[in-house]
């Protein structure tokens, strides 16, 4: 079993993180129904939940703002300087370009555009 099952992305603006994610990933995020009391906006990413790695959803939470995570999320990707062209166009900033980790792939480090730290990762 993965050690991670689930991941949410604090946003506190959920339609320019919206285009954010969609444009640089090139993937449709859904929208998920909430109960009342979660008084929460949720937005799923496109996934299997039987694949390999874990599925989760950029959040608008009351209470909880974006900008300050503790947790680092890396997205998979065929060749992350792919992801990483379009993160300036999507209100986003390059933090590291592409760089070699060796036999473990490659990674670059952007900013979201709601100030969240995530990674790229590729093989390739």
């Amino acid at each position: 079993m993965n050690s991670v099952g689930w991941y949410e992305i604090l946003v506190d603006d959920m339609s320019r993180a919206q285009k954010f994610y969609e444009g640089v990933f090139q993937k449709k995020l859904e929208p998920m129904k909430m109960p009342d009391e979660f008084d929460m906006e949720m937005l799923l990413f496109q996934g299997d939940m039987s694949s390999y790695g874990a599925n989760g959803a950029l959040v608008k939470m009351k209470g909880f703002g974006a900008g300050k995570n503790s947790v680092l999320v890396y997205f998979s990707c065929e060749d992350c300087s792919v992801e990483e062209s379009k993160v300036v166009e999507f209100g986003g900033s390059v933090d590291k370009t592409k760089v070699s980790i060796g036999e473990h792939g490659f990674i670059s480090m952007v900013l979201d555009s709601e100030g969240n730290m995530i990674g790229l990762h590729s093989m390739k």
